[in-house]
């Protein structure tokens, strides 16, 4: 830990302890010499010793283990972002991922995708499960909207599907790099033990001879950006060419955009996107 270290930690400490008021939790008001809740009080919240919390704003007694971090967050009532500043000051590292089941997106995050009208794009969660689509989406890719929940997952559509198949040109150069990626998003967003990942494996395991194959290989791969074939029925072969991007805030979730390579392909996705409105 940098020299400085302990006395930033303490300062950032101090400065959330004085943004709280004290009668929301609970605490007696008369007279306080300083704004916030006291060292004490804020020891109580977190359970630790009143000794301990003192010394860490003061920079002394070393560094705290991630469990009193967690508890001095809870404490201080500190957002997702104010946890991981706290982590960065008092380990010099972000904390572990930990995974929250997400089924939906903000409107926000709708607008983003809406903003995109002939680039499909899509919201995914950690064990790929897509959450949010725009209509470009919905017009080459899978109208997900006519699934049932359960089944707009990529994987499931990918090797339980025949659709998923079919519409992927190269098939098994795609469901390799999609079952390496899968496995690297896991671990990323700490999906990797969950209950809900783990059905999906034993699911898709029993189901598709390939994805056990490919599972027990082992192989991660980043999935940042690459180049997609789709052939659409009605549109042909579709060349796109795609990029990752993280949703900050929310290690769970991942934005993919497909932009048509060509005039030529941009021209077919613009025509499913306007088939779809009439």
């Amino acid at each position: 830990m940098a020299s400085d270290t302990p006395n930033r930690l303490g300062i950032y400490l101090r400065d959330r302890r004085a943004r709280l008021d004290p009668a929301a939790f609970g605490f007696g008001g008369g007279r306080r010499r300083t704004p916030g809740l006291r060292r004490e009080e804020v020891a109580s919240r977190a359970n630790i010793s009143p000794t301990w919390y003192t010394w860490l704003e003061q920079g002394r007694g070393g560094a705290p283990s991630p469990d009193v971090l967690d508890r001095i967050a809870k404490g201080l009532m500190l957002t997702e972002p104010e946890r991981e500043h706290l982590y960065m000051l008092g380990l010099g590292r972000p904390p572990e991922a930990r995974y929250r089941p997400v089924d939906g997106i903000t409107p926000r995050l709708q607008r983003v995708l809406d903003g995109m009208p002939f680039s499909p794009a899509i919201i995914k969660n950690a064990i790929w499960d897509v959450i949010g689509w725009n209509q470009a989406a919905a017009a080459l890719l899978t109208d997900y909207s006519l699934l049932p929940r359960d089944q707009r997952n990529i994987l499931r559509l990918m090797f339980t599907n025949g659709k998923g198949r079919s519409r992927n040109e190269d098939w098994d150069s795609v469901a390799r790099f999609v079952v390496g990626a899968f496995r690297a998003d896991m671990a990323r967003a700490g999906a990797q033990g969950s209950v809900e990942a783990a059905s999906l494996i034993d699911e898709l395991s029993r189901l598709s001879p390939e994805f056990e194959r490919l599972w027990k290989d082992n192989e991660i791969v980043a999935h940042t950006e690459g180049v997609k074939q789709i052939r659409h029925p009605a549109a042909g072969l579709v060349k796109l060419e795609f990029s990752s991007f993280a949703v900050e805030g929310s290690p769970e979730l991942g934005m993919i955009v497909y932009n048509p390579a060509t005039r030529t392909d941009t021209e077919k996705v613009r025509a499913l996107v306007d088939a779809g409105k009439g």
